[in-house]
């Protein structure tokens, strides 16, 4: 073993690990590689379609719509986001931390389960029209169009900062606190002197983020857009390759879709990460006036029935005896057992990526090095799913492979690199904080590379590798993007057969693998982390 060097800083980093660099590295340069191929052939269809007639997609209209639409999303969940988190960090009551977990939850629950839930509560046949017929009211289908578009992001988006800007205020000195209680600072001058300065540092990167996340939105723009007036550039891609075959259009969106991605991510970068939180939240002790906490209860009430009653609505369609003719077809079995397949491969392959470029991070204090290995992870950021598929339709055609037999390779290897850049800012953190407090420990003992992540390393990453495992299986089990340009009548997931059937109208089909979807999403995101976190206890 050769003798560690101290770093920059003067502090001493591990060992050298020249296993963990290569490993890392090379990941890095296969995914940049594969990046590159799929650009290419984005550049080169683009070229060869160009004495191709011009296409009729109106692209500034997509790009401006795409903009408004996700600049709208960011700025209501920022303010939902903020509201609730308020409101949860004062509030202590029975169940907390469930209601917590839920708002947590929003990160994998699958945008076309939401979408498919808001229509069930407020579509022209939902629950809400249900209720009102007797009196002879209706409220039509308020939730398709724009309005639609921006409640089912701002269900999922708010509730994902609200549990982002919460693990900021439940990190707030006890001291801060109990000076401000002595001062007896009202509700409004707590936020303004206390919570404001915190929350202010994360609304940057968090803006960016889902800003980032509601421009490259699929399934919900596709179910619930209604019509081209309200086209995203996702959307417009999937219909010029998938309906039109208008691949000269396709291509000329996609290379607007990655330049836009990549200068949001240029913004970004510069920009303070944000550390996602998705364990228990801590709260804090707090009184406020009785007319503070009725308004906190109120917006945390909205906030709760906006964000469960379309999953409830999922749940109470989908479950009964109506799902015993679903359950007893072969293609339901069969769309089943695919997405389990392809999910279980995409989650290992990525969390055997995001392990490698993680720990090569973590073994070199060289800048460029880290940035390096750190840079393809987040390649899906830059290049969203759609546009992935083209390309890697496109690059399949250019090599003269069939498209229906590379499409499982791509759907795994695609929803691997979905799910990277959440993986690798879920390790990445705890295998950094390892380096730096236990490498003289690692030192002392002569640790191997192996030794030190089966006896150090391993043990103490417990819940965050089973979070890690269990959003990539979820990103992948409710994907719609790839899917919906590789599938066939004998390659489908499950949410390629409920779109499917949503299309053709068997609304008790749709419920019901809904329902399959959302149980399994919730119970791997609940269950895995724990189940790792037991693991990692027996084994220390």
């Amino acid at each position: 073993m050769k003798p560690s060097q101290p770093s920059s800083d003067g502090r001493l980093i591990l060992p050298r690990r020249p296993l963990r660099l290569l490993g890392g590295a090379v990941v890095a340069l296969g995914i940049a590689a594969l990046v590159a191929l799929v650009l290419w052939s984005i550049v080169h269809a683009a070229a060869s379609e160009a004495a191709t007639p011009q296409s009729s997609l109106d692209i500034p209209h997509l790009l401006r719509m795409t903009s408004i639409q996700a600049g709208l999303t960011t700025v209501l969940s920022l303010l939902v986001g903020i509201a609730l988190a308020w409101c949860l960090n004062r509030l202590t009551f029975p169940g907390r931390n469930l209601v917590v977990g839920l708002f947590a939850a929003a990160i994998v629950t699958p945008g076309l389960i939401v979408a498919f839930g808001l229509l069930s509560v407020w579509g022209r046949n939902g629950w809400i029209n249900a209720a009102l017929s007797p009196f002879g009211i209706s409220i039509g289908n308020p939730m398709f169009g724009l309005p639609g578009i921006l409640f089912a992001h701002v269900i999922l988006d708010g509730a994902f900062a609200a549990r982002v800007l919460l693990a900021r205020l439940d990190a707030l000195p006890a001291a801060r606190l109990k000076t401000g209680q002595s001062l007896a600072l009202s509700a409004w001058q707590r936020f303004a002197i206390i919570d404001w300065p915190v929350l202010r540092g994360a609304l940057p990167g968090l803006a960016a983020i889902i800003f980032l996340l509601a421009f490259t939105s699929f399934p919900i723009v596709l179910l619930l857009g209604g019509g081209p007036a309200n086209q995203t550039l996702e959307v417009a891609i999937y219909s010029a390759v998938r309906l039109d075959f208008d691949l000269k259009g396709a291509v000329n969106l996609a290379l607007v879709q990655i330049a836009a991605c990549s200068i949001v991510i240029l913004i970004a970068s510069a920009l303070a990460p944000v550390p996602t939180s998705l364990g228990p939240s801590g709260g804090q002790s707090w009184s406020d006036s009785r007319r503070t906490q009725a308004l906190q209860w109120l917006i945390l009430l909205i906030c709760l029935v906006a964000f469960a009653l379309p999953l409830l609505s999922v749940l109470a369609d989908g479950i009964g005896l109506h799902a015993i003719p679903v359950l007893t077809r072969p293609s339901f079995w069969t769309a089943t057992i695919t997405s389990l397949v392809i999910g279980i491969a995409s989650a290992v392959l990525c969390i055997v990526f995001a392990l490698l470029l993680a720990m090569a991070r973590a073994t070199t204090a060289s800048h460029l090095a880290r940035i390096g290995l750190g840079a393809p992870a987040y390649a899906y950021l830059a290049v969203p799913a759609v546009v992935l598929a083209l390309g890697f339709f496109l690059a399949v055609r250019n090599l003269g492979i069939r498209a229906d037999a590379a499409a499982p390779y791509v759907v795994v290897i695609a929803n691997a690199l979905l799910s990277l850049p959440f993986a690798v800012a879920t390790l990445g953190p705890p295998l950094e904080a390892i380096a730096r407090g236990q490498g003289r420990l690692v030192r002392a003992l002569g640790l191997s590379g192996w030794q030190q992540f089966t006896l150090v390393e391993l043990p103490l990453l417990g819940r965050d590798l089973g979070v890690a495992l269990a959003l990539a299986f979820c990103f992948s089990l409710g994907d719609l993007g790839v899917i919906s340009l590789f599938g066939t009548q004998d390659f489908t997931t499950l949410p390629l057969l409920m779109y499917r059937a949503l299309g053709t109208y068997r609304t008790n089909d749709t419920a019901v693998i809904a329902a399959l979807m959302l149980i399994l999403s919730l119970a791997v995101f609940i269950l895995l982390p724990r189940l790792f976190e037991k693991l990692s206890h027996a084994q220390a």
